[in-house]
């Protein structure tokens, strides 16, 4: 698994074809998992509630892969890759597979591979998979369009603090969860439940089959993580008796194809030498304002088709 994903990442032409080879053999055997993205702001516990949940799915008898993603430095672009520490009784689990990847500078909350290398974890078998984002703000709406059920962890009385946060991700989540509701916290908790409660009224849902909730939850003492498998499985099965599932992952399939093959477009572009001829120029006279971006936008793109520039 771990030599698959690493070929699947791999910044190298002949090692990143071979792992799509390997990908391609194996799509037969994909599509089998219940797929979970996780994200929240910073510090809400999200690596305490994914290992919580996993141990839990490993109790019941299910494998589970996780796929952790960490921000890479703006500065060196390196990444701690510690979610493996943070997860320590969950990576020594033999039905649990863990693999921290970086973000690369990817916008969403996930690695560019991350649909891939789930792909290939839900050919090894793997009964559940969940992937957590990077946990950024207003971007983590990625994940949302490679899962089945996008579960969105708060913090009590964080309500103020999430504003940038409510308008982009709130609307996507299956399910709310507000986390460390212990010991002081638990009545705000409960009172920040009650308030997403009644927000989740005002927006319309991502399927009429179902209607997103708010619940609670300790990752620390392990409360409230069954309710949320439950409400994965009442999902899940919401989806499946409407229809919607194979619906909703037939266009994810479908976005995902145009997503790579802009991509491949823009790698196009770079390589393309009556681009690279126009590029510095085209950007000189943007920064100093001498054209406007979509004029040299226009350029480029006719430069790339051939085409001489009106």
């Amino acid at each position: 698994m771990a030599r698959a994903i690493t070929l699947i990442e791999s910044s190298r032409p002949d090692q990143a074809e071979f792992g799509q080879a390997v990908l391609e053999a194996l799509v037969p055997e994909t599509g089998r998992a219940i797929r979970v993205g996780i994200t929240g702001p910073p510090g809400v516990g999200k690596s305490t509630l994914i290992e919580a949940l996993g141990l839990y799915l490993v109790s019941q008898g299910l494998s589970v892969a996780v796929l952790a993603v960490d921000p890479s430095s703006p500065v060196t672009g390196g990444s701690i890759l510690g979610d493996k520490t943070r997860m320590e009784r969950l990576a020594a689990s033999p039905e649990a597979f863990i693999r921290p990847s970086p973000s690369g500078g990817s916008l969403g909350g996930v690695a560019h591979r991350s649909r891939e290398v789930m792909l290939l974890c839900e050919a090894a078998g793997y009964d559940v998979v969940l992937i957590e984002t990077v946990g950024i703000g207003q971007s983590e709406v990625t994940v949302a369009s490679m899962v089945d059920f996008f579960l969105v962890l708060l913090l009590p009385a964080g309500g103020d603090q999430l504003q940038g946060i409510k308008r982009g991700v709130m609307e996507l989540a299956d399910c709310l969860a507000i986390n460390k509701a212990d010991g002081d916290l638990r009545g705000v908790a409960e009172r920040t439940r009650a308030d997403y409660e009644g927000a989740l009224q005002l927006i319309r849902p991502t399927t009429p089959a179902w209607r997103p909730r708010a619940l609670l939850v300790s990752a620390l003492e392990e409360v409230g993580v069954a309710e949320i498998w439950a409400a994965i499985g009442e999902h899940r099965e919401a989806l499946v008796e409407a229809g919607h599932l194979e619906d909703r992952r037939r266009q994810q399939n479908r976005d995902w194809m145009w997503n790579l093959v802009e991509q491949g477009l823009r790698g196009a572009m770079a390589e393309n030498p009556s681009v690279a001829a126009r590029v510095a120029a085209c950007e000189e006279d943007v920064q100093a304002q001498r054209r406007t971006p979509a004029a040299a936008a226009r350029e480029l793109l006719a430069a790339f088709q051939g085409e001489k520039s009106p």
